[in-house]
């Protein structure tokens, strides 16, 4: 009989890792404006996900509706948990839209939608790391029902994994950059790019650390069986994973720096999903406590897999269509 709670978590963890990748790179780009100063090569840069941003989102809200449907006692718990850090966040890339579409529009008032996008760029990226962090520390429920306080979420850890998925949306930023574009934009990521790869290392290295030591359950799930063979090759992947794209910017590979950065989101993914499973609301209730009645789940199961293969058919569409590079001073794609 198939389990149709870890159906459920399959998919929404397929949304949020698809997310993470396509929003990533995406608001990594707003992030790295501060690095760039001609107004030519912020067009060019904004240009390379001017067609696919907006479409990016679609998997954040997929998740959302995921939980909603699947997850009702996590999607209320976190949501109470959590609402602050998600308006905040949510604020941020209501404002990095409006700054997208104006931005191109404005003369006289360029700058200002310059900075509203860079804020919205790293506020929206923050906070999501925010709320990363937070759940990872666990969220206190009592029958079910939240029981903690207004800013249980505002903590050193939930801060520091903020800065952290910043860096590594700037890195995914970077990397997309160099595939995308050309000539002096392009060698200016080169030289970033090993910074901030490492950088994320050592935030890596801080949070791998930090979250066993403070969390005893974190910590006896990593160094008990069969969760230390799973667990062992990850941070030695990270690190081969980080000397290859070093190695890749230096020999002025325009993919493989993108293609190993995606592998080292992975390696995050995996870390995250190995610390906590089978928890869905940390630091004890698990996928099948929180999950649906099996009719309910059965119902938007159908739903989703209508919906969920015309979302990867457009997205993909139009990542072939705009495929090319974008080069400085044109106004679109070749």
């Amino acid at each position: 009989m198939i389990d149709l709670a870890l159906v459920w978590v399959g998919i929404i963890g397929l949304g949020v890792l698809i997310y993470v990748v396509l929003d990533g790179f995406d608001l990594g780009i707003g992030i790295l404006f501060p690095f760039i100063k001609g107004q030519q090569e912020r067009d060019a840069m904004m240009n390379t996900v001017a067609p696919v941003w907006d479409g990016n989102e679609t998997w954040m809200v997929l998740g959302g509706a995921g939980l909603f449907a699947a997850f009702p006692l996590v999607y209320s718990t976190v949501l109470s948990a959590l609402y602050l850090p998600i308006i905040f966040m949510v604020v941020a890339l209501i404002f990095r839209g409006v700054a997208f579409e104006f931005r191109f529009k404005a003369h006289r008032s360029k700058p200002l939608w310059d900075q509203a996008f860079i804020w919205g760029s790293f506020l929206s990226s923050f906070f999501q790391g925010v709320i990363l962090g937070a759940y990872i520390q666990g969220i206190e429920t009592r029958n079910g029902i939240y029981s903690g306080g207004v800013l249980d979420w505002l903590t050193p850890f939930s801060l520091f994994v903020g800065f952290g998925v910043v860096l590594m949306y700037s890195a995914l930023g970077c990397a997309w950059l160099i595939m995308k574009t050309e000539a002096d934009l392009q060698d200016k990521m080169y030289k970033l790019m090993p910074q901030l790869i490492l950088i994320l290392v050592i935030i890596f290295g801080a949070v791998s650390v930090y979250t066993p030591l403070s969390h005893p359950e974190i910590l006896r799930r990593w160094f008990s069986l069969p969760n230390l063979l799973y667990f062992s090759p990850v941070p030695i992947l990270v690190l081969l994973f980080s000397a290859l794209i070093i190695h890749a910017c230096k020999r002025k590979s325009e993919i493989k720096p993108f293609v190993f950065t995606l592998g080292l989101v992975f390696l995050a993914f995996t870390g995250f999903v190995i610390s906590l499973w089978p928890n869905i609301i940390p630091p004890s209730v698990s996928i099948w406590q929180a999950a649906a009645p099996e009719s309910s789940m059965k119902f938007t199961l159908a739903g989703a897999m209508i919906l969920i293969p015309i979302i990867l058919a457009y997205t993909f569409l139009s990542y072939w269509v705009f495929r090319d590079k974008v080069r400085i001073g044109d106004e679109g794609y070749h």
